[in-house]
């Protein structure tokens, strides 16, 4: 048995703080390291709804420094586990999504991810490499290696089995898909949330069992979302997404409950001390700290002055975008929402005006079709921070002669 050295050990301890599990034990991570090669570190990440929020990039940080330290980090973007549906945390079965919207994402993840992982070390993979290829003869093999009681005994499926709700087959390989991931790729270690250890433990399991060495798994906490209930989620409007605009990242990180946010300083900012004096005051800071990351501190600036016109000011932007109207005699408020202010989609536009969050010139707006001079010169607002000034026509048009 290899001795493991102290610097090993302290290599070791030095990648597991701010972390949760290390399973087996921080000692075997020491071993590994003690190997004296870069291992392979395995972060998975499913392209279930578009861009990366900062809840992922607690993993993501992780992963970098793994990577600082020399080791391969290794991407894998889950373009088929995606199309099951991770179960972990989950009360009831996802929608499953077209192969199309399952790309379109995986494509945002694959830009955004650099934002904090180095590109030149960085192993993109996706699982399609070998699910796509697998038969059915491998996928019984596969199951063979675990039993529906073992499946079962996660948390998210016997809530479910208790309470008589549905649990699909696909749900119960997505376990073993995961697992699978890391027999594929021969990862070393695997990274993933709290709600993912019975996964990552499953991939030490099935590694054993067909004859490579067992990974290392290694949680972080999950990162509440601005809602300070539940976690970070896109599918929840709970989030500050890492491509938001500047003014979008610093108004939603004033939404962020007092109570949680020294987390959000912890997982996000560790050697970054809050400034005395009020939470109001901590938070800008925080604010400021999250746009500076992912845009640049003249930009922290703009934005927090634009958070003082628009919320305490009560005021509109100096500067907004101005969005030329369509020839119709009739505009489609929803769809209007979308090209103009830049809404995800046209349901989360419906949702918002029936919530009462739109509004003209600062009348709410209730109708989903409204006639086109109604819209024309006006000011269009959705929530508080999203605005469009409408125009009837482009301005400095050219008349002709």
């Amino acid at each position: 048995m290899n001795t493991i050295s102290e610097a090993a050990r302290s290599t070791a301890r030095a990648l597991t703080e701010r972390t949760i599990n290390c399973e087996p034990s921080v000692d075997a991570l020491a071993a590994k390291l003690a190997e004296n090669r870069p291992l392979r570190i395995k972060l998975g990440v499913d392209p279930t709804a578009p861009d990366i929020h900062l809840g992922h990039t607690v993993v993501l940080g992780k992963l970098r420094e793994f990577q600082d330290a020399g080791h391969t980090a290794i991407l894998l973007i889950g373009d088929w586990t995606a199309r099951v549906g991770d179960p972990s945390g989950r009360s009831s079965t996802r929608p499953m999504l077209s192969a199309e919207e399952i790309e379109a994402n995986a494509e945002t993840y694959r830009q955004q991810a650099f934002r904090i992982l180095d590109p030149d070390r960085t192993e993109i993979r996706s699982n399609g490499e070998w699910f796509s290829e697998m038969g059915l003869a491998r996928l019984f093999e596969l199951a063979s290696q675990v039993t529906v009681n073992q499946l079962l005994r996660r948390n998210d499926f016997s809530d479910r089995m208790r309470e008589d709700r549905a649990i699909s087959l696909l749900e119960l390989l997505y376990p073993l898909m995961q697992a699978y991931d890391s027999v594929a790729l021969k990862a070393d270690v695997e990274l993933g949330g709290t709600d993912q250890l019975f996964n990552l433990m499953l991939g030490r399991d099935l590694q054993a069992r067909l004859g490579q060495p067992s990974q290392v798994a290694l949680t972080v906490p999950i990162l509440t979302g601005i809602d300070g209930t539940n976690k970070m989620s896109k599918s929840l409007d709970n989030y500050i997404g890492v491509g938001d605009p500047p003014e979008e990242q610093f108004g939603r990180t004033m939404r962020i409950p007092d109570e949680v946010m020294a987390d959000y300083y912890r997982l996000l900012f560790p050697r970054e001390r809050p400034p005395d004096g009020h939470p109001g005051v901590q938070k800008r800071h925080l604010g400021r700290l999250i746009v500076e990351r992912f845009h640049d501190a003249d930009a922290a600036a703009a934005a927090e002055e634009h958070f003082n016109r628009v919320h305490r000011d009560r005021g509109t932007p100096e500067d907004m975008p101005e969005y030329v109207l369509a020839a119709d005699d009739s505009v489609h408020l929803p769809a209007l929402l979308v090209d103009a202010l830049g809404l995800g989609s046209r349901s989360e536009a419906r949702r918002m005006i029936t919530q009462g969050g739109v509004s003209l010139d600062g009348e709410v707006v209730a109708e989903l079709d409204v006639p086109r001079d109604a819209v024309a010169g006006r000011v269009l607002r959705a929530g508080k921070r999203r605005f469009a000034r409408i125009l009837d026509e482009a301005p400095f048009s050219s008349q002709g002669p």
